[in-house]
């Protein structure tokens, strides 16, 4: 239990460093060792499902469109399929491709009700290299952690 209160609370002291509204941000590994450790923590993909059909998709994780594919436009059902799929007093971990989609996620999960948010910095695909291109420079899948693509 001590390794996983130690990484909740780097997420905490990370979140308060960078002012989030929510419960703190973690890395890749970070999150999977949560995930691990922590019983009935949830990770949400709010990806699109191109990006999961695509580029490749987290073995376990719940799916639930921030944008919605091919319109592009915010999902308007975001918070009642959150509701429905994912209990309000877990530990939610939200994951996109950079990070920027999941934070927005967990702000409006914080402001509804659950109180254990956190944000999975670098995303699945991490940042861009000198080149542009994500996949090379951070990320979820440049860490290693389980992932698969159809």
């Amino acid at each position: 239990m001590g390794q996983l209160s130690d990484l909740f609370g780097l997420a905490r002291d990370r979140g308060e460093k960078l002012g989030l509204p929510y419960a703190g941000a973690l890395t890749p590994a970070e999150a999977f060792a949560v995930l691990q450790s922590a019983p009935g923590a949830v990770l949400v993909d709010v990806r699109t499902r191109a990006e999961w059909d695509w580029v490749g998709r987290v073995p376990g994780s719940v799916e639930i469109e921030w944008n919605s594919w091919p319109e592009g436009g915010r999902n308007p059902h975001f918070l009642a399929q959150l509701t429905h799929q994912v209990d309000p007093e877990a530990v939610v971990l939200f994951l996109c491709r950079s990070g920027a989609r999941s934070h927005n996620a967990a702000i409006l999960a914080q402001q509804n009700g659950y109180n254990a948010c956190y944000n999975i910095l670098e995303g699945f695909e991490g940042d861009r290299d000198a080149n542009g291109q994500r996949g090379h420079i951070g990320g979820w899948r440049h860490a290693g952690l389980p992932w698969t693509q159809s």
